[in-house]
């Protein structure tokens, strides 16, 4: 008797499961990095440079917090203050951590990195970049601008959405979880304007949680398959 039929039913079967997977929702939980001695300090970061004390109880308190959750793996950015709150998180969780530069926090201008908010070279750069906010394409030096943020807020989520696991811890920082969220909701409309407003209004704490989630169906019908569930969540 040919083997032909059962084949044939075995492939449909892992082919049902595959497309049962891939278009499945899939939740993210992004979280801020815990609080950074340059936090306390005032400070204007770069990459370097670890959490303090209350930071790491904060990375302790939201990686308990998420164990109600069903997590599967980590993503965090590559900068210091991130990687040190994703390892806490990973030993509250047991789950692995990878890394990925997309979820990094916006460059800041080379002038300022290192140096304190209140000095007054400080606040002129950044009152200068601030006032332009409405050109999508103001640079002042080296930094990231709007439109260099944006693109990566579109990288990030295209890498999102060809995640497979279920759910998902991202650790990321203010700005950038800011932009990314803005990217969910205005997709190619967003304009450097449209991100002020919203970032002014809507303040990222220090290890909190902000839960997305993917439709893939939603995907396809709707072009855009991202929801907003919550946002900036204090850990209890």
């Amino acid at each position: 008797m040919s083997q032909e039929p059962l084949i044939v039913a075995v492939a449909a079967l892992v082919l049902a499961g595959a497309t049962f997977i891939l278009l499945r929702p899939r939740r993210f939980y992004f979280i801020r990095h815990g609080q950074t001695l340059l936090n306390a300090a005032h400070v204007r970061q770069g990459a370097a440079g670890g959490l303090s004390d209350t930071g790491r109880a904060q990375a302790k308190r939201v990686g308990a917090y998420v164990k109600r959750f069903h997590v599967t793996g980590i993503i965090s950015s590559t900068y210091d203050r991130a990687k040190e709150t994703a390892a806490i998180i990973s030993g509250e969780l047991g789950v692995p951590v990878t890394y990925s530069a997309l979820f990094a926090e916006r460059r800041n201008p080379s002038e300022i990195i290192g140096k304190r908010r209140d000095l007054p070279d400080v606040q002129q750069i950044v009152d200068l970049i601030e006032n332009a906010y409405h050109a999508d394409d103001y640079r002042y030096s080296d930094e990231e601008n709007f439109l260099d943020l944006k693109a990566r807020a579109r990288r990030a989520l295209r890498l999102l959405t060809r995640r497979i696991g279920r759910e998902t811890v991202i650790v990321t920082h203010h700005v950038t979880l800011k932009m990314i969220l803005a990217y969910m909701l205005y997709g190619e409309k967003l304009h450097a304007a449209d991100f002020v407003k919203l970032s002014f209004f809507n303040t990222s704490d220090n290890a909190t949680v902000t839960i997305c989630e993917y439709h893939p169906l939603k995907a396809l019908i709707r072009r855009r398959g991202w929801s907003v569930v919550s946002y900036n969540e204090v850990p209890d």
